[in-house]
């Protein structure tokens, strides 16, 4: 286990811990989310090693990278990223309406495929083997393992994607900065990241599945992210709900709550969330659109 001394967001060395948590997942080991006492960052402390972070990935469950539609609740995954494709795609193409655009952590590039459909040159990154081996047959796409990220040329992308993927990355810091070095002078970036003030966290407490220990390492909030992205010189122009996911992490947070699934308390959970986020933007997950600033 690596243990951090500091906040990887303020560099403070004064923690404390926040909360412990079950991987209910895959793995069933304990683990601890911490809190900076002072910027309020969360993130998990201490953690597996990078080379060891994969093996808690290695599940046919783990529906990104197996793309298996076995079992109620991934069919309902399958449904749901149908509709996000053409969510996330209209948001982008809001910005840009053509160009190059990089997917990190894209694992088996359906949205690749949907942008590359739409006469957008695409690129992908996949740390993972089997998400990058779906990716070439099914998807007919060629995508990067995660450490040739360096070899790519600076400011070649207009637009750079990470769709829950940014709570994954062991070196937070080091990624926005290659972020920052691949984007074009007038870019784009859009981050997609689970939000813990939303009312299902609150609720489901160390049951709330998008705490997916070990596998997210970080958790973010609005004043976090802004943090983060303005240390890189990024700017955040709009917030955008992603409100199905209330939805599907409730239904999940169920099944680890009580062991089966409560089908109509996670519905009403998802609304309730989505409704109670109306006031503060708080939803379940939140979609960041980033200028680059450096102009």
């Amino acid at each position: 286990m690596e243990k951090l001394i500091n906040c990887p967001l303020c560099n403070n060395t004064d923690l404390k811990d926040f909360l412990n948590v079950k991987d209910f997942f895959l793995s069933k080991e304990d683990f601890i989310i911490q809190e900076c006492k002072k910027c309020g960052f969360r993130f998990l402390n201490p953690r597996p090693e990078s080379v060891n972070l994969q093996k808690y990935y290695n599940s046919e469950e783990y529906v990104s990278h197996s793309d298996t539609s076995k079992g109620l609740i991934n069919k309902a995954y399958h449904i749901f990223r149908y509709y996000n494709l053409s969510k996330k795609y209209k948001i982008i193409n809001s910005k840009k309406q053509n160009g190059k655009i990089l997917d990190i952590g894209c694992g088996t590039a359906e949205f690749l495929k949907y942008c590359k459909n739409k006469n957008w040159e695409v690129a992908g990154i996949e740390p993972n083997d089997k998400a990058r081996e779906i990716s070439e047959t099914k998807n007919h796409l060629h995508i990067i393992p995660e450490n040739e990220i360096t070899k790519l040329e600076s400011n070649s992308f207009d637009i750079i994607t990470l769709w829950h993927v940014l709570e994954h990355i062991s070196d937070l810091n080091f990624q926005i900065s290659e972020i920052k070095r691949l984007l074009k002078k007038e870019g784009y970036v859009f981050i997609a990241v689970p939000n813990h003030l939303c009312y299902d966290a609150f609720k489901y407490k160390e049951y709330w599945a998008a705490w997916d220990v070990p596998r997210h390492l970080y958790h973010f909030t609005q004043s976090s992210m802004k943090t983060l992205v303005q240390k890189y010189n990024f700017q955040i122009e709009e917030i955008f709900p992603m409100k199905l996911d209330a939805f599907y992490v409730s239904l999940l947070s169920e099944k680890y709550l009580n062991k089966k699934i409560n089908y109509f308390s996670a519905f009403l959970t998802g609304l309730k969330s989505n409704h109670k986020a109306k006031t503060n933007n708080n939803f379940s997950s939140l979609i960041y659109v980033i200028k680059n600033s450096n102009v």
